[in-house]
């Protein structure tokens, strides 16, 4: 009987297969019998780039006035995770890191489960959705407050002072061995309130695993949110999955990502210099100011200089070295391997094979971004 049966159904799929096929066939027949004259004016009307795009800002204005739906369901569910809040924090006293996902924003959550509940933790938040962050920054300052709080302690007990310690000069191993030897210094515990620990200067296995390694610090612990839809593939690793110790919290908000989504254009609107120049404005900003004078020594002299292919990587150097601005050809390095990490400037071959530097912007639109800088 079940034998029957499966031949009946088999028998079924193989007819609706050749049905299919038959289909088919067919389409691709009345396809190719299509006028010519037809098949271009169905190609034209498909273009995209036919498509009348408004501009960003125009969007992002009428994105503002959408009136707020289901407040009731929301600010029910937003209470919802307040009464959550002891748990968290319990599980973060236990030594577990903290990860929140789910759709919407969870800035604003996040912050006030900072401010009413880690009351007894100095908060550090880090907002991972900015295109640049200073990794090795966000350590030092742990590093300093930790170390803040020793000079402290020492004071009070022996009426002694410490000496300073300057960690910018350390390497990330060597701080994260000074945190590493903080729980016999003191009771003061950080709390790192990371938005978007899989933002994209985050992402990255570097990033990741430093980060794994300062949550392993006894007195260090972090509260992170998510939402990338691959951002579990950040930790495919196990050990650097294990170092985090994460709980996992499925925490929906609908809240619109406003500030994460400042920096990324929006589908619907048209990308133009103006998006351009906000989005490299942005960059250099969060550089130090050195990189900033070094970039505007590049973009002066492309402005001055609008018929020639670039500026020569030699003559950037010797202009730079004049002004101060850099010290050695290593220095300079750096600084032009951030601006081509973020697409701030592009390497052409000069016609006499050298290498030359162009900042890929309009004249009109590197005028602004320079006058924005300033």
């Amino acid at each position: 009987m079940a034998s029957r049966g499966f031949h009946a159904v088999a028998s079924s799929g193989s007819e609706d297969e050749e049905e299919e096929a038959g289909l088919s066939r067919s389409y691709f027949l009345a396809k190719e019998k299509e006028p010519s004259g037809k098949k271009r004016a169905r190609a034209a009307a498909g273009k995209l780039s036919d498509l009348n795009i408004v501009d960003e800002q125009v969007l992002r204005a009428s994105l503002a006035e959408i009136p707020p739906k289901h407040e009731k369901e929301v600010d029910a569910l937003t209470k919802s995770y307040k009464d959550q809040y002891r748990n968290w924090l319990f599980e973060l006293r236990c030594g577990f890191s903290l990860l929140m996902y789910g759709f919407g924003s969870k800035k604003l959550l996040l912050e006030d489960f900072a401010s009413t509940t880690l009351t007894d933790f100095t908060v550090m938040v880090i907002n991972g959705y900015l295109p640049s962050i200073n990794l090795k920054q966000v350590m030092v300052t742990i590093a300093e407050l930790f170390w803040e709080q020793t000079k402290l302690n020492r004071k009070h007990k022996s009426g002694t002072k410490s000496q300073p310690q300057s960690f910018a000069s350390q390497s990330i191993d060597d701080i994260i061995s000074f945190l590493n030897n903080q729980a016999s210094e003191g009771d003061d515990h950080v709390c790192l309130l990371i938005h978007n620990i899989d933002g994209p200067a985050l992402r990255d296995a570097e990033s990741q695993q430093c980060l794994a390694q300062v949550s392993c610090c006894p007195q260090v612990h972090i509260v992170a949110s998510v939402d990338h839809v691959n951002a579990p593939l950040l930790w495919d690793k196990k050990m650097v999955h294990t170092q985090f110790k994460w709980s996992w919290y499925h925490v929906p908000t609908f809240a619109p990502y406003k500030v994460e989504g400042v920096f990324y254009p929006l589908i619907l609107a048209s990308g133009g210099h103006a998006q351009t120049t906000k989005t490299a404005l942005v960059v250099l900003q969060s550089l130090t100011p050195n990189a900033q004078s070094v970039f505007r020594v590049l973009a002066e002299y492309q402005l001055a200089n609008e018929k020639e292919e670039g500026m020569p990587v030699s003559s950037l150097y010797t202009k730079c070295r004049e002004r101060f601005l850099v010290s050695s050809q290593v220095t300079l390095n750096s600084h032009l391997t951030e601006f081509k990490d973020h697409d701030l400037v592009k390497i052409r071959k000069h016609s006499d094979g050298q290498d030359c530097l162009h900042i890929p912007l309009v004249s009109d639109a590197l005028e602004k971004l320079l006058q924005e800088l300033a």
